[in-house]
């Protein structure tokens, strides 16, 4: 509905009541000029028919009015919560905003509306509501306390409000956000009385027929039951009496939702469910004897009424694992009913409602880190005049170590604080992990460094290109991601060095050498590489040349020993006496061997440490079996080859043109932008006569850094190639490798 409407007689005349009920409440907290600005804004939001009614059709003045007296009610919180209540729709509806309110009304007041707006904001992303992390994410995004409690005295009175709406399937939203999420805040916080009436009205509005049911079974008045309770209470009060025992009874009728979820967890009708009653004693002693105290009072109950022997739940010899202790029984009391009757020393009643949360847990409700601790101080504090009073200077201060994040579904997953995108991809699967590139957070792209903050929705980007690296392990918090890192990484090693042995074996087999693995591990360690693995993925990846490999192989087996003539061992003289021999047999220094694609005779490759293409400076290298490798005169095993094997290199040159095509790669490193790699692409496919093989990218802290594989003709083709990919707007640096 988004016509302005009037205020109806009737609604103004609740209006004022309510406004004059809450003045006299909390009339004693407000400062000077509050209840001037107060009753002048609502009497121009009565006026001005500026406000519009909600999908209920109700009137938001008057339901925030409503929900601000739940809260005085149910809370005793006064000045600053009830004013935030009473401008909230002003202030979403673009009336006011935080800062006039800040203004007017002070800090404290702004931070509460600024959490509301928050929550509201939360909400716009389509989470999933019904779950434990969802309930957390909540409390730690409100920032202050007084947010959560206004927002289920509001659930509150939507809740009574709506029973006669004809919007059945809002209806049935709101009541399951009330089950699943607003109760358990409730109980959280020990608003039993607020959390029993979300259950309830739940029920009736989500099972009609259940909730009418059980209430029907229930016709008998509370003044009957009361009546019940305290008969049964009576007897036993004075046996425990004369027995001499400290000692005080707590008695309860079971909510309706209560009684319904018995009914479905035991599978039996109303009639079979035995505890509709549940009485509490707990006694005071000291805790040297403790057990023997509560012992003695389940003597003195079960003598008087029959126990249940299928019912009886001994916590005191073991205690649960969150430290709760209690002795529960089920016995028949008058009139053949069962009451379930729990045993307890006042230590353990402390324990159970405040200490560690170990009643909320008993009830179902996990807690988490941190959290259970601050909201029994919570507790505690609504329970006291000055804790109600303390409420409104309490700022909340949780979370210190955990963080919430929503996938694009709406889903909520819980990380440690410090957690990375690369946790949260690995956390999704292994697969995503390893591919993981990075992450649109909140719609805007960013690295897989990027530090989770609550309430981010991240969806992972990933790229068949990408493959897990070592310094990943310095990246991620969590021990799942660490343990998968190094799973794949122990993979990627075993692949790659089954991948270059085959490699290496099927080349020694080409050249007929046999091969032998303890002068293999000679030459590993002779070539400078301190472990196999190392050495294995460099040839895998093709950045060691094979030629090197087996030149330094052969070197070993034959004993480093020439490899012209017939290896014979010769004296000085005699060398001397043969040089104008040799020297008539090597070639000499002017001879140049010349590169053709139709040259025959000799067997000549091009490196691969370096990819020599047609226009390079480059020069051969005679391996040992006879063959020749052409290398750059700038590839970095050049200076090597020519100091220690000086007389194998023979000066080389191209001939012709360059028809054939190289593979060439690119190192390309820019700032990290959006279709950044689109434009690379699109520059090389323009390019006649030019293949893309391949292309890797990786981003880290706003830049990338990649590497562009690309079959070329010629030097001139490639140094072109190179000053229009400089061009691309974000590119810093473009070079061959």
């Amino acid at each position: 509905m988004d016509d302005k409407f009037e205020f109806s007689a009737s609604e103004r005349a609740e209006t004022l009541a309510l406004y004059a009920e809450l003045k006299e409440r909390v009339g004693d907290s407000l400062e000077p000029g509050d209840e001037q600005r107060l009753r002048q804004h609502i009497g121009q939001l009565m006026e001005g028919q500026q406000i519009v009614r909600d999908a209920f059709g109700l009137n938001p003045v008057l339901t925030e009015m409503q929900t601000a007296r739940i809260l005085v009610e149910e809370t005793s919180l006064k000045r600053d919560a009830v004013i935030a209540i009473l401008l909230r729709y002003s202030v979403e509806s673009g009336l006011l905003t935080v800062d006039d309110v800040e203004r007017d009304y002070g800090q404290s007041v702004a931070r509460i509306l600024h959490g509301l707006r928050r929550i509201k904001e939360l909400y716009q992303k389509n989470p999933v509501v019904e779950s434990e992390n969802f309930r957390n994410l909540l409390l730690s995004f409100a920032e202050d306390m007084r947010v959560i409690l206004i927002m289920i005295a509001d659930r509150v009175n939507l809740m009574r409000q709506i029973r006669d709406t004809t919007n059945d399937e809002l209806r049935r939203e709101v009541s399951q956000e009330a089950a699943y999420l607003y109760a358990p805040l409730a109980h959280k916080l020990g608003l039993y009385k607020l959390k029993s009436e979300l259950e309830d009205l739940s029920l009736k509005y989500l099972e009609h027929d259940a909730y009418y049911l059980i209430k029907e079974k229930l016709s008998e008045t509370k003044q009957s039951r009361d009546a019940y309770i305290k008969r049964f209470i009576q007897p036993i009060s004075d046996k425990l009496t004369q027995a001499g025992l400290k000692f005080h009874i707590k008695g309860r009728t079971k909510s309706i939702h209560s009684i319904w979820q018995k009914m479905k967890k035991q599978k039996c009708g109303f009639e079979g469910v035995y505890d509709l009653f549940a009485i509490r004693i707990i006694i005071d002693c000291p805790e040297d004897i403790e057990k023997q105290q509560c012992w003695q009072a389940y003597s003195i109950v079960t003598d008087m009424y029959q126990p249940n022997p299928k019912r009886l739940r001994d916590w005191l010899s073991v205690p649960k694992s969150n430290g709760y202790e209690s002795l529960h029984i089920t016995v028949l009391g008058p009139d053949q009913k069962w009451v379930e009757i729990q045993i307890r020393t006042e230590r353990m009643d402390e324990v159970a409602e405040r200490g560690v949360a170990a009643h909320w847990r008993y009830k179902g409700v996990k807690g988490q880190s941190g959290m259970d601790e601050w909201l029994t101080f919570i507790r505690q504090m609504l329970e006291t005049s000055d804790g109600r009073e303390a409420m409104d200077q309490f700022r909340m201060d949780l979370y210190e170590d955990e963080v919430y994040v929503f996938t694009p579904k709406g889903d909520l997953l819980k990380f440690p604080k410090g957690a990375t995108v690369l946790d949260m991809a690995y956390h999704i699967h292994s697969k995503i992990g390893s591919a993981c590139v990075g992450a649109r957070v909140n719609n805007k792209v960013v690295t897989f460094r990027y530090l989770l903050q609550s309430g981010d929705q991240v969806e992972i980007m990933t790229s068949s290109q990408q493959h897990p690296k070592q310094e990943w392990l310095s990246i991620v918090k969590t021990s799942r991601a660490k343990a998968k890192i190094r799973l794949a990484l122990k993979e990627t090693q075993q692949k790659d060095g089954l991948m270059a042995k085959e490699m290496i074996e099927r080349k020694f087999k080409n050249r007929k050498i046999d091969f032998d693995e303890s002068t293999m591990m000679h030459v590993i360690k002779k070539l400078g590489f301190k472990t196999t693995s190392e050495f294995y993925r460099q040839v895998a990846d093709q950045t060691l040349d094979l030629g090197i490999v087996i030149d330094k192989y052969l070197e070993l087996q034959q004993g480093e020993q020439a490899v012209i003539g017939d290896n014979q061992a010769r004296s000085a003289e005699d060398f001397v006496l043969e040089e104008s021999k040799a020297q008539q047999q090597m070639p000499q220094n002017d001879d140049v061997l010349v590169i053709d694609r139709n040259l025959k005779g000799i067997d000549y490759q091009l490196a691969r440490c370096c990819n020599p293409i047609y226009g390079d400076d480059v020069f051969g290298f005679v391996t040992v079996s006879g063959g020749i490798k052409i290398h750059r005169t700038d590839c970095p095993n050049a200076p090597e080859l020519r100091r220690r094997f000086g007389y194998r290199v023979v000066r080389a040159k191209w001939s012709g043109k360059g028809a054939s095509q190289y593979s060439i790669t690119l190192r390309v490193i820019g700032q990290d932008d959006i279709g950044i790699v689109n434009n690379l692409t699109n520059i090389i496919s323009k390019e006649e006569r030019l293949v893309l093989r391949s292309i890797n990218i990786d981003s880290s802290d706003g830049l990338f850094r990649g590497n562009i594989v690309v079959m070329i003709n010629d030097l001139t083709r490639l140094e072109a190639l190179i000053k229009r990919l400089r061009t691309v707007k974000g590119v810093k640096q473009v070079e061959r490798i």
